[in-house]
């Protein structure tokens, strides 16, 4: 991922979270992805750690419509999703899905509530909605509106050792190509 695509996504988001309202921690930690798979523009996401605590995390995130964040589960960690912004679609998947059949169920928390899903199956919140996910799950997520401001709170945070993406060719972090001065420097620096 070049330098000059992070620039610009973090120009991005700063400007959608401003415009939203959405003032920052000084000490907020910055994570630009591509997943390794060099189209940004597709497959990417940017995320702002407000918090990092042993017990708990609190994300802000930011997604521009087209851009993916890949199917992927975590063996700990527990996270609300909240579509802060916009509207946010969900692939929710019991298990790996070359493992489990197109639509088979399975159950999450909706807006705190018992709720329904269908394995490969879009299943759309609207903002102020939320999504619980539990470990084992897998989930991928995009927005279905431009510019979505997403939300997570989960239990302890370990992006370089519980992200595991149904695509093994998917990794966490991106190369980064350094084309032009850095605005700021990531997490995985």
């Amino acid at each position: 991922m070049k330098r000059s695509e992070i620039n610009s996504a973090y120009q991005r988001a700063k400007n959608c979270f401003e415009a939203h309202g959405w003032v920052l921690p000084p000490t907020s930690k910055w994570d630009i992805t591509d997943c390794g798979l060099n189209r940004f523009a597709e497959v990417g996401l940017v995320l702002v750690n407000l918090c990092e605590e042993p017990e708990y995390c609190e994300k802000l995130m930011y997604a521009d419509r087209g851009q993916v964040t890949p199917l992927h589960t975590h063996k700990l960690k527990k996270e609300d999703i909240i579509c802060r912004s916009g509207s946010l679609s969900f692939e929710l998947w019991t298990g790996l899905p070359s493992a489990e059949a197109r639509g088979q169920t399975g159950q999450v928390q909706r807006n705190g509530e018992p709720f329904t899903f269908t394995n490969g199956e879009p299943l759309i919140i609207q903002a102020g909605e939320r999504i619980t996910l539990p470990p084992g799950l897998y989930h991928s997520f995009w927005p279905a509106s431009s510019g979505t401001i997403i939300g997570e709170v989960s239990t302890a945070n370990d992006d370089a050792n519980d992200n595991f993406f149904a695509d093994p060719n998917i990794g966490r972090f991106p190369g980064i190509i350094e084309d032009e001065p850095a605005l700021i420097r990531l997490l995985s620096e």
